[in-house]
């Protein structure tokens, strides 16, 4: 099935959603003051180490320090925790070269590892190991057995290492191989000479940034187009890709409507059904969608839905329904973690299992690491999913004060983003005199401080003056925006 990215490109953030059959069915989004550090590589410090956990902390800079378990700490090729304990490898003070798994997520602090890992276009570098892997997404054997000759061909004698061969070399020319492990291997050059004259704790090395990694992660044989609303990220991406991914360098094209982009093709409306409870059914039924720190459940209801047959058969279609909907949820609002979905009790037997392949059918498009287990004997399925960022609601919600942590509602520097938007598309509309932003104090004051030359910079682009206005009795997410 074919696919479409779009990139949306602010001074603030970068957001990027994929569609499917004119659908949203993936959103990323990375704002320049909170960047994600997955896949960063630092010299850390141990400043604790617990053998009662088997686990240490480790000081790489941050505001929290970060966590390393015993079992992801790899020397010569496999895991030091099938022989050594924790307090045998690490002692509170020494240097550690660490690459960060997750992201800190609430109160948690990020994840590392000692196994270091450099992504490049068609391979991954693994400078501890000696093995070569292929994704699984390539499933021919004699394709699998191909790859792994033509890369062991290329590869120098004098350089150790393991690689892991992507989806994307499976049509690649040995030129292309051949610049990605030089590439690579400088990286790797560079970061071992860092490691050795820098002081921990310090970043020796951070990842592309989104409007990159697209390109690197997520451009496959079936991406038809990216568009891009800024000319200099536009121009960015082109050169990156003509030096990197040649073929692919013809599908990146400059939006230029007027129109917003995620505006034209809906991907605004979907935001704000992801940030929803309820998610309906075309058929009439809905999911109930609660996340929580534990786990993340989803109910299954018919709703307004009544059938045309009998009732067996109105259960059946309004969860197979279910299925594709709650695939694509988990991918839109990013939910990871352990997930449990109650879908509608079914007494035949192949309704269940008709449900589960659709569902299975549904989740084969994720990138992400995931298991089903199936029915459980209580009619749930239980599932997981790799949580490697934060969900799209601890994005762009925060805890709302109001009801103390019962519900959420979007970030005072959300709202500011919007506001920016609306005052775009409606100086593209209407010739005003001036216009005013009447908004919460939470979103003024914000506009006056952190975000004043957003907002000073946005009034030089449209040439209009920009006031702001506290409206009382404005609630956070509520603002208006005035012509004058």
């Amino acid at each position: 099935m074919s696919n479409e990215i779009l990139v949306n490109v602010t001074p603030q953030e970068i957001r990027v959603a994929i569609i499917e059959q004119g659908i949203a069915q993936e959103l990323h989004i990375e704002r320049t003051s909170s960047r994600g550090i997955v896949g960063n590589i630092y010299n850390g410090r141990v400043s604790r180490v617990l053998p009662g956990m088997q686990s240490a902390f480790i000081d790489i800079g941050l505001e929290r320090a970060a966590f390393l378990h015993v079992a992801d700490i790899h020397e010569f090729g496999h895991s030091s925790s099938q022989n050594k304990p924790i307090e045998q490898l690490l002692a509170e003070g020494s240097n550690v070269l660490v690459q960060v798994a997750k992201d800190a997520i609430g109160v948690k602090g990020a994840r590392l590892s000692t196994q270091i890992s450099l992504a490049g276009r068609l391979l991954v570098y693994l400078p501890q190991e000696s093995h070569i892997g292929v994704s699984q997404r390539i499933e021919d054997n004699a394709e699998r057995d191909s790859l792994r000759q033509k890369l062991q061909r290329l590869l120098p004698s004098d350089v150790p290492g393991g690689y892991i061969i992507r989806t994307m070399a499976e049509t690649a020319e040995e030129s292309e191989l051949r610049a990605d492990i030089d590439y690579l291997h400088k990286l790797w050059f560079d970061i071992q000479k860092k490691s050795t004259t820098m002081r921990p704790p310090t970043l020796l090395y951070q990842d592309l940034d989104l409007s990159l990694r697209v390109l690197r992660d997520f451009v496959d044989d079936v991406t038809y187009r990216i568009l891009v609303d800024s000319r200099e990220t536009f121009l960015k991406m082109v050169g990156f890709a003509q030096e990197y991914m040649v073929n692919d360098a013809e599908k990146i094209s400059h939006y230029t409507g007027e129109r917003p982009l995620f505006d034209l093709y809906g991907v605004e409306q979907e935001i704000e059904k992801s940030l929803a409870r309820r998610v309906d059914l075309k058929s009439g039924g809905y999911v109930i969608i609660d996340q929580t720190e534990a786990l993340t459940t989803m109910d299954v209801n018919t709703g307004g839905f009544v059938g045309v047959r009998n009732f067996d058969d109105t259960i059946f279609k309004t969860n197979l329904e279910a299925a594709q909907v709650i695939a694509r949820q988990l991918r839109l609002r990013n939910l990871g973690g352990i997930i449990i979905i109650d879908f509608i009790d079914m007494d035949r037997e192949e309704h269940r299992a008709a449900v589960l392949a659709e569902f299975n059918k549904a989740l084969s498009k994720d990138r992400t690491k995931m298991t089903v287990n199936g029915f459980t004997a209580l009619g749930l399925v239980e599932m997981t999913r790799k949580r490697t960022r934060e969900s799209l609601a601890q994005i762009l919600c925060e805890t709302c004060p109001t009801c103390e942590g019962r519900g959420e509602i979007r970030t005072a520097k959300t709202i500011c983003y919007e506001i920016l938007r609306e005052l775009l598309r409606e100086s593209r509309q209407f010739d005003a005199k001036e216009f005013r932003i009447l908004a919460s104090q939470q979103v003024i004051d914000l506009f006056l401080d952190e975000e004043s030359q957003s907002l000073a910079q946005l009034g030089d682009f449209i040439a209009k003056p920009i006031s702001l206005q506290v409206g009382a009795s404005y609630t956070q997410e509520q603002y208006d925006v005035v012509l004058i």
